[in-house]
């Protein structure tokens, strides 16, 4: 016990005295599972019991942006495909695939076209990005609506993981319907 004790004291250092991640200028690359910054410009980032609060009210339209599978094009007739169920925030609107670094143009006018319906037109209508722990396709994606111009941008980093790790339910979730 005194071993273990020690060794857990040997790390403590290291663990606080690790760099933040900084901000990149520019949009996350892969690898997307990685530690995120402790913030985004310009967006409010919240923690689970914020993310919480906002998802009790009711009036925040929560964005789960974790990427999807698609089915690859080459696959050999008759070969059977099935997507990967989802879990989520219940209520939340799933975006996959909207949280890539460079996104084709198919993926861009989904997101863009996405957020317009779920805040009925106004770049004003709270909205809060997540997906999973150290996951920078929320970040991505937030970032992508602050740039075109939705000004009650929240951010959860901590995902479905800290989600769940509170306690507090999740649902299955199909993506939103492309036009």
């Amino acid at each position: 016990m005194l071993r273990v004790l020690s060794v857990l004291l040997a790390t403590l250092p290291a663990v606080l005295m690790a760099e933040p991640v900084p901000e990149p200028e520019g949009f996350r690359d892969a690898p997307y599972r990685a530690p995120v910054p402790e913030g985004l410009a310009g967006a409010t980032t919240v923690g689970t019991e914020e993310a919480f609060r906002l998802w009790e009210e009711g009036r925040t339209v929560f964005v789960d942006a974790l990427p999807r599978d698609e089915r690859p094009a080459d696959l050999p007739v008759g070969t059977i495909w099935r997507d990967a169920p989802h879990d989520s925030i219940p209520g939340a609107v799933w975006l996959p695939n909207t949280g890539y670094a460079r996104l084709p143009p198919k993926d861009e006018v989904y997101l863009r076209e996405g957020l317009e319906r779920i805040a009925g037109g106004d770049p004003a209508r709270p909205i809060l990005f997540f997906c999973k722990e150290e996951c920078w396709m929320s970040w991505n994606a937030a970032k992508r609506a602050l740039s075109w111009g939705y000004r009650a941008v929240h951010w959860y980093p901590g995902g479905t993981d800290g989600w769940t790790r509170a306690g507090h339910p999740l649902e299955p979730v199909e993506p939103l319907e492309r036009p």
